[in-house]
């Protein structure tokens, strides 16, 4: 095995030149775990000024406001008047009617995932972000994470993923099921990576600690002849974030937390058996949001395609709404299924 290769990623990994445009005008709404962190970076990047942020709670906006030195606005369209730009970190129930008023205002919407609770939301807050010469882009963060960049270009025509996204109980997300909170970043770096079009789904699921799912696996066939295996929990006593890319060649091995990669080759010397070449990866430390929010400000600027568009987060959505409609039917043929085998 090789030595490890290292690389650090920063703003210069997207080879942008600095433009003299005046500075976008920012805000945010929802300043609680994820918010707070998008008001931080808006205050310190150089293409941004952070000029207020929203939350229900009027204390956690005063608390991040004061830390920044900017406004509290009282209400969305208060803070609407005054920004570019905005960051929407509320709960995911609100994402599409809060996404539809900044939209509605000819605001750039950067939303957390998922872009919406429904498709059909999703959809049309693509329409009309298209329609008013918006950029929307939503937050799969992870196709931002350093080793993903780095051991993307190397995904070449899959054709086994094996997903594995693992986390510790918090009821921060349980106000949607595991497949909407956690599954649909996988869903999402797997259509990422061009399998084509869905052929078939097939998933289950189990409620444990809320009153939605909290396992959940799907199992996914595309047209192309791809397949993924996705797993998702919230109740497991160790974060895991794996994913991996079987190819005809060799694999591609990434492990999210740590941001450490393996590529295997398949190797032929003269005379002997196939064996696998293995070399190790190790990414650098840049923040993912950050690069996320640096790629945000840089697709309006160039009125270009943002790395995680609205399009694309929709089709996450679509995915993830497949495999939600499977596990709902699941129990009601579950016994007949079980007759027959029985039979």
């Amino acid at each position: 095995m090789s030595d490890i290769q290292q690389v650090n990623l920063s703003r210069d990994a997207f080879s942008q030149p600095k433009m003299t445009i005046a500075t976008l005008r920012a805000g945010v709404i929802g300043v609680g775990h994820l918010g707070q962190h998008h008001a931080r970076l808006y205050a310190s990047l150089p293409d941004s000024m952070l000029v207020g942020v929203v939350d229900q709670d009027s204390g956690r906006a005063s608390l991040i406001a004061q830390k920044h030195g900017v406004q509290v606005f009282q209400d969305v369209p208060d803070l609407l008047r005054q920004v570019d730009v905005v960051s929407i970190a509320v709960p995911t129930s609100a994402h599409y009617s809060v996404a539809k008023v900044c939209l509605e205002a000819r605001k750039h919407v950067l939303v957390e995932k998922p872009i919406a609770v429904r498709p059909a939301e999703a959809q049309e807050l693509v329409a009309l972000a298209e329609r008013n010469g918006c950029t929307l882009q939503v937050g799969h963060s992870e196709r931002f994470n350093p080793i993903m960049q780095m051991m993307r270009p190397h995904i070449e025509r899959p054709l086994v993923f094996e997903c594995q996204r693992l986390g510790t109980y918090s009821e921060r997300g349980t106000d949607v099921d595991v497949v909407l909170d956690l599954m649909i970043h996988d869903l999402d770096l797997v259509l990422s990576c061009d399998p084509g079009p869905v052929k078939a789904v097939r998933a289950t699921g189990v409620s444990i600690l809320s009153t939605t799912n909290d396992v959940a696996h799907a199992h996914i066939q595309f047209k192309s002849g791809c397949v993924a295996h996705v797993t998702a929990s919230r109740v497991s006593q160790k974060a895991m974030r794996f994913m991996r890319a079987f190819q005809s060649d060799g694999y591609v091995s990434i492990d999210f937390q740590s941001r450490q990669g393996v590529i295997g080759r398949r190797s032929i010397a003269h005379g002997r058996k196939p064996m696998l070449v293995c070399d190790e990866y190790q990414a650098g430390d840049a923040e993912p949001l950050k690069l996320q929010l640096e790629s945000f400000l840089w697709a309006i600027r160039t009125r270009s395609r943002p790395i995680v568009s609205g399009e694309d987060g929709a089709d996450a959505l679509e995915l993830a709404h497949r495999v939600l409609s499977d596990i709902t039917v699941a129990p009601s043929v579950m016994p007949e299924r079980v007759v027959s085998q029985e039979m």
